[in-house]
């Protein structure tokens, strides 16, 4: 499967890395090369305040000798560095402690086609120029501070980012796609000294057409801030808490480290033993999705060369699986999910991508009248997770809820209690942006134990 010229120069690299670890050599390898270009432009008060430009090609190399192994990068190209990290990563894989359950896939196992034209994983428009970038960053700042009451804004930066990405293994795996990124962000400030406070609100998408206005940034980052102002501890107690959508997707993560192969393998994990038990509301599915169009986490293979596929990680509330790659399926005796990612100096290890939860049928704010009294949460601080428990502890701000209504912003408190029992009692709203790689609503959770005043 030929690809532009870049993935094709990409492409040689991987094989030349390949022919250089079995001259050197090794039983089997895999290799990646990356190419990318990062381009990010801050303004303040209307001036240029950073501007940086990174581009580069960096190599990977992993060498497996019997149950053995190595990995190595480089961002150096040429012939006789390729045969250098050949056999320092021999040598490094000859000292290594035996791992039965490392190696390669089968060739059986392998994806042999994929459809990268209805993945929509790049935007082959021309790269924003740096000129278009600050525009853009200029506007949002204009955008804030043209609201009143916001005093400064902290930070307004615009980003453009391309990445070509090509895997090949002794196998007879070979396969690359390209990745694009747009981002557009803003913080402003309301306030000064110990009254200050400061919201933000930023976009980043894979097409330039789809990330909003910069109005539209600015202007949310400075309604978000004003909303802030005149903050207060709450009280101290038990009470329902609200996770705004922004912050909501935080409980999903956590579930979603639980269950990570990796942790299982290692006992660490608070959902060890939870393999088809409930461990949501009946009615709530979570579905992994790494085909979706245009979303930031989608892939056509996974990094050992295994096809993607949709799943429900959580059907009915119902555990079905873990997340795993190759060797965490083998200490599991399990089979992989598809599921590897890597960089250039590390091997595959298991990560779950393009997540979406059942969305509910009321709406954030039919949730806040419910509630009654309690806190919605819209930022968080620190974190304390007992990864064998799911004791769950962490600093939050947001806004303190009285008979159903919004009352008065909040902030400097904590949120606890125990993830296992929170995850059960989950109350979706359905207000989710389905563009995320992440789509989850905004979620209540029941009788949380608050610090505050």
């Amino acid at each position: 499967m030929e690809g532009p010229p870049m993935t094709s120069t990409l492409e040689a690299l991987t094989q030349a890395l390949l022919s250089a670890a079995a001259k050197a050599g090794a039983d089997a390898a895999d290799a990646i090369a990356v190419d990318g270009t990062s381009v990010s432009i801050d303004v303040r008060q209307g001036r240029l305040e950073q501007a940086e430009r990174s581009e580069g090609i960096d190599i990977g190399l992993r060498v497996l000798i019997g149950q053995r192994q190595a990995c190595v990068s480089s961002s150096d190209t040429r012939p006789e560095t390729l045969a250098a990290m050949a056999e320092r990563a021999v040598a490094m894989a000859r000292e290594a402690p035996e791992d039965p359950t490392i190696g390669l896939a089968d060739p059986s196992q392998l994806t042999q086609s994929w459809d990268l034209a209805t993945l929509e994983l790049a935007d082959e428009t021309p790269e924003p120029s740096a000129a278009a970038l600050q525009e853009d960053a200029r506007r949002a700042e204009a955008a804030a501070l043209a609201i009143a009451g916001i005093s400064q804004v902290e930070s307004a930066g615009a980003g453009y980012g391309r990445r070509n990405i090509h895997l090949a293994a002794s196998n007879g795996f070979s396969g690359g796609y390209t990745r694009t990124s747009r981002a557009l962000s803003c913080v402003a400030i309301t306030g000064t000294g110990t009254g200050m406070e400061r919201d933000g609100y930023g976009d980043s998408r894979t097409f330039q057409a789809d990330l909003f206005d910069p109005e539209t940034i600015g202007r949310t980052a400075a309604e978000r801030t004003l909303a802030r102002a005149g903050a207060r501890k709450p009280k101290t107690g038990a009470y329902p808490v609200l996770y705004d959508e922004r912050v909501a997707a935080s409980l999903i993560g956590h579930l979603l480290s639980a269950i990570n192969g990796s942790a299982i393998a290692r006992g660490a994990s608070w959902l060890r033993d939870a393999m088809g038990e409930q461990v949501l509301p009946s009615g709530l599915t979570l579905t992994e999705n790494p085909l979706r169009p245009r979303a930031s986490a989608s892939r056509p293979f996974d990094a050992e060369g295994l096809p993607s596929r949709t799943r429900d990680i959580v059907a009915n509330g119902i555990l079905t699986g873990w997340t795993l790659d190759l060797a965490t399926a083998r200490k599991l005796g399990l089979t992989s999910t598809g599921n590897a990612t890597r960089g250039t100096s590390s091997p595959p290890s298991p990560a779950a991508s393009n997540m979406a939860l059942t969305q509910g049928t009321h709406s954030r704010d039919d949730l806040i009248r419910e509630m009654g009294t309690g806190l919605l949460i819209t930022s968080m601080i620190g974190s304390s997770i007992n990864a064998t428990t799911g004791d769950y502890s962490r600093g939050a701000s947001g806004f303190w809820v009285e008979n159903g209504a919004i009352a008065y912003p909040v902030n400097e408190c904590t949120v606890a209690g125990n993830l296992r029992d929170m995850l059960m009692r989950l109350t979706p709203a359905n207000d989710a942006r389905l563009y995320l790689g992440t789509v989850v609503p905004s979620l209540l959770v029941e009788g949380l134990t608050l610090a505050g005043e």
